[in-house]
């Protein structure tokens, strides 16, 4: 009998020494998950469509013979500036000069006084060095949003602190695929290209949609069940306490961070956001968990109440 006694004590006091150390490390760790909350804001929301590419000239083009004709006269020099229409070559049977297409740069020039040229072939090459591009892939999933006419953010690599402006002046009307996904070649025209040169590199922001005073909150505070949208409202009780209560919303557009409300919440209310678990601490009520639930015979005191007790808000 004396045996049995001892034994029984010997336990006690070992759930004892365990619920001190429970209760000791319990009040040293923070809570394992804290509840994020948003207000509903007012204000401009925008969607954008992004990608990289690089800078070219809007005009980049070989200068042909029209004939077979003998040339009498070269007006231009290499790495002269040309306007559109002015004469460059002119021929000794009277014949129209070869104008320039458009204004740019005389690149290279490969015939001289003399010469005899056949029809089609190249005389010069011309680029506009001052009228620039640039060519983007967009995804085929964002593609549809995208118009010609849209504006356009465009930071240039070499330039990181400038903001250049521009608008979507083409859609390629084919795709390119690439290790299965399809993107589309989108030409965004700068507006202003002060010091970009041809070839450098790009980033490009689309602005494919704007709403002006849009309610929204952050995207993940909207969460869908059965076809059902809806948030979490925080409302504050008369003690101070604070609940989460489910309501049903509708929503318009959305960017990666935000997402339109167009129904169910107003400016200002506070929504709740998915918690943010702290996985350290995680591992330590784990651990206080199977201590306390690895005790035979404490019924009156369970694992997962315990762990309950350390656990964050549900």
């Amino acid at each position: 009998m004396k045996k049995w006694i001892i034994v029984l004590v010997a336990i006690v006091a070992a759930a004892g020494a365990g619920g001190a150390w429970y209760f000791t490390q319990a009040k040293s760790e923070p809570a394992m998950a804290q509840t994020a909350t948003a207000s509903v804001q007012k204000g401009t929301l925008e969607v954008k469509v992004n990608g990289s590419g690089t800078v070219e000239s809007v005009t980049s083009t070989d200068i042909q013979a029209d004939g077979s004709k003998e040339v009498e006269e070269v007006l231009v020099s290499e790495g002269e500036t040309v306007t559109k229409g002015e004469d460059l070559i002119t021929f000794t049977d009277g014949s129209d000069p070869i104008e320039a297409p458009a204004a740019g740069t005389i690149t290279s020039l490969d015939v001289e006084e003399g010469d005899r040229v056949n029809d089609g072939q190249v005389v010069a090459h011309l680029t506009n060095y001052s009228d620039l591009q640039v060519k983007v892939q967009v995804d085929e999933l964002d593609i549809p949003k995208v118009k010609v006419g849209q504006t356009a953010a465009i930071k240039i690599n070499a330039f990181p602190e400038a903001t250049y402006t521009g608008k979507v002046t083409s859609i390629a009307k084919e795709g390119t695929v690439s290790n299965g996904v399809s993107t589309f070649d989108v030409t965004v025209h700068i507006d202003k290209p002060t010091n970009v040169k041809i070839g450098m590199t790009a980033e490009v922001s689309i602005l494919v949609q704007k709403k002006d005073n849009a309610l929204y909150v952050p995207i993940e505070a909207v969460h869908t069940m059965n076809h059902e949208k809806f948030v979490l409202v925080v409302q504050q009780s008369a003690d101070g306490s604070s609940t989460a209560v489910r309501q049903t919303v509708k929503t318009g557009i959305s960017n990666e961070d935000n997402i339109e409300i167009t129904d169910g919440l107003s400016e200002g209310q506070i929504v709740q956001l998915p918690n943010v678990s702290n996985s350290s601490n995680t591992n330590q009520s784990g651990r206080q968990e199977r201590m306390m639930g690895g005790m035979p015979g404490m019924g009156g005191m369970p694992g997962g109440g315990m762990n309950r007790r350390t656990g964050g808000q549900p």
